[in-house]
């Protein structure tokens, strides 16, 4: 079978996917003279219904929404809280979401806030509610993984995209950030949906959507998540170079800039008339509405994190070493990470030994495609502040980049030329090994995303008797101390109970409470008036705190090994005052061995003592009532 007769299988409608020099389609020429196929037909395999793979990724994805745990304290008091605010009136304010600062856009709370309220038709219980949308944001996710892993098998090979959905199934990361409402976890989304636009030449280069989505990430998500483009941008200005069709790059790139600000709500482009509504100018409209002045979000971010000086910035927050995404790559990816750093030069090597690909796609291209994950590993290794959503949109580059090493590494040890040393190993012994790893990769994988439940859970848990007929009407504060960074969001409490904070021995800004007046002062007034004690220097406001006397109920953790201090009292051991409602075990992260905090260890009774995990509590407390 020649290449021809291949690429009319891989394309019914008998358009080869990279075409020939000088072909024409509706996005321009298709360039081959830099790109050309490969001499030898990779292995074939059976193609996987699309629609299977969504089912596959949505059950993950679905587990996730309902066990994964919430990592991220900015998740729930920057985007949970507002939502809750939004549709059932209350809610924790951030700084960030003072009129006076206005660096979060209230589009990306809407549009799940939308969701949200689906979700309250089926039923009035808040945490039904915040369980719907992670739900919803695991379809979502599911959907664009499903649109890559396809875009992966027609483009490359369907043994890259098979390893593809393997990787992302597997790792802790991925089942973190598929459900996490964060804008890193949309710009995720749209940077999948982007890869496969720009991987895609069937039909003709698709830069102008490619672009699209990236821009839809960065304006509605995360604003540097377009830097993700830059190498799938330059390589159409290297094709065009090539062909001489300046014009076309010109056209698309123009097209592309458009059609990332017009994103299609309700309708499809045809030809090259764009039809929808304006991203941009939608923001910058709810924004406006929200905090009532005219407001450019995405400029708001960029110029506090990048132009605002040493005492603000997120530095303020916290740094890391140079090394902080390495340790928590090989955390959330294990073997992958290291697969994933290792494409650029196995495919390089390729090229200058082989001089031709394994895949349906040159080693060059290959290398377009691989780069982006290192400029973004090494734009944010840079950054003093790190944080591990901040890897969240390069994450399919990731899982990408170790897919194609994997790939490479098995087309070698599958020669069987006798003349070179891997062709003299016994076949039967080249499918033990591969199967090992493979099998030693999803455990390590699997077992580190179960021990992450197991581990921390409780917060997810504890709020359930708040529920209970005897307390759900009460109009009671629910207090959080040392571990308010734990708290799940207000969706976790009843209609008239509020999450407070005690003095603990955190001494950066709190987030406040929502305004909630209703007569007078319009619709959403906690949107637009300026809240007191608010700056962005993180600098402590006592007007945060209330008394400990004021606490109806209390959340709180103890750890054998921890002591109390007097600004930290141990409110668990205090049963004069206080009396467990429900407690969960929790990892005493201290006392417990390396192996015990990153995988899950099971407490059996055979396994040393040293490598079991040690637990504390976190329990909700209520206050006994006084003696008369």
């Amino acid at each position: 079978m020649n290449i021809e007769q291949e690429q009319q299988l891989d394309d019914p409608s008998g358009q080869a996917p990279l075409g020939k020099a000088g072909t024409k389609s509706k996005e321009g020429i298709i360039p081959s003279k830099l790109y050309k196929q490969p001499k030898r037909k990779p292995p074939a395999m059976a193609p996987i219904p699309a629609l299977g793979v969504f089912y596959g990724f949505l059950l993950i994805n679905a587990l996730a929404a309902v066990f994964a745990p919430i990592q991220d304290c900015d998740e729930v008091f920057n985007y949970w809280e507002p939502t809750h605010y939004l549709n059932r009136g209350s809610g924790l304010q951030t700084w960030e979401y003072s009129p006076e600062y206005s660096i979060r856009s209230w589009l990306y709370i809407v549009i799940h806030a939308i969701i949200g309220k689906f979700g309250s038709l089926l039923s009035s219980r808040p945490s039904f509610e915040f369980y719907f949308i992670r739900l919803a944001l695991g379809a979502i996710c599911a959907a664009c993984e499903t649109r890559l892993f396809s875009a992966i098998c027609k483009t490359f090979n369907p043994r890259v995209g098979i390893m593809f959905g393997i990787v992302m199934v597997c790792s802790p990361g991925m089942f973190h950030a598929s459900v996490a409402y964060l804008p890193s976890s949309f710009s995720m989304y749209t940077t999948m949906l982007g890869m496969a636009a720009f991987m895609d030449w069937r039909g003709g280069l698709k830069t102008s959507v490619g672009m699209m989505w990236f821009g839809i990430g960065a304006i509605v998500g995360w604003p540097f998540s377009g830097a993700l483009m830059i190498p799938l941008l330059a390589e159409d200005l290297a094709l065009s170079s090539i062909t001489g069709d300046v014009s076309e790059i010109i056209y698309r790139l123009l097209d592309g800039t458009v059609r990332s600000l017009l994103a299609l709500v309700s309708s499809q482009f045809s030809g090259h008339g764009i039809n929808g509504n304006l991203v941009q100018a939608l923001q910058i409209a709810i924004d406006t509405f929200f905090y009532h002045k005219v407001t450019v979000v995405p400029w708001n971010i960029v110029y506090y994190n990048i132009f605002s000086g040493s005492s603000r910035g997120p530095a303020i927050f916290g740094t890391e070493p140079w090394d902080f995404y390495i340790r928590n790559l090989s955390l959330n990816f294990n073997v992958w990470f290291f697969l994933a750093l290792c494409a650029g030069p196995v495919l390089g090597l390729q090229f200058l030994l082989q001089g031709r690909s394994t895949t349906r796609q040159s080693p060059i291209r290959s290398m377009v495609f691989a780069i982006p994950f290192y400029l973004w590993l090494a734009i944010f290794s840079a950054q003093a502040h790190k944080e591990e959503r901040f890897m969240y949109p390069a994450y399919p580059f990731l899982a990408l980049n170790a897919t194609l090493t994997l790939h490479t590494v098995l087309a070698y040890l599958g020669s069987g030329d006798p003349t070179k040393v891997v062709g003299k190993i016994p076949a039967k012994l080249k499918l033990y090994v591969v199967s090992l790893f493979m099998l030693l990769a999803i455990d390590i994988g699997v077992g580190r995303t179960i021990g992450i439940y197991s581990a921390y859970k409780a917060p997810l848990q504890v709020y359930a008797p708040l529920h209970q007929a005897e307390f759900a009407s009460s109009e009671a504060n629910v207090c959080l101390g040392k571990e308010w960074y734990r708290f799940p969001s207000s969706y976790f409490l009843p209609k008239n109970m509020r999450a407070k904070f005690i003095k603990s021995a955190f001494d950066g800004l709190l987030p406040g409470q929502f305004n909630e007046a209703k007569i007078g002062f319009g619709f959403f007034p906690g949107t637009w008036l300026i809240p007191p004690g608010m700056n962005d220097q993180n600098i402590e406001d006592s007007g945060k705190h209330i008394d400990v006397e004021h606490c109806s109920f209390l959340v709180d953790s103890h750890f054998p090994s921890t002591k109390s201090s007097k600004i930290e009292p141990n409110y668990v051991e205090d049963a004069v005052t206080w009396e467990e409602m429900q407690c969960s075990r929790f990892l005493d992260a201290s006392q417990t061995h390396l192996l015990g905090r990153i995988f899950w260890i099971p407490d059996w009774k055979v396994m040393p003592t040293r490598f079991r995990r040690q637990w504390g509590r976190h329990c909700l407390l209520r206050r006994r009532a006084k003696a008369p």
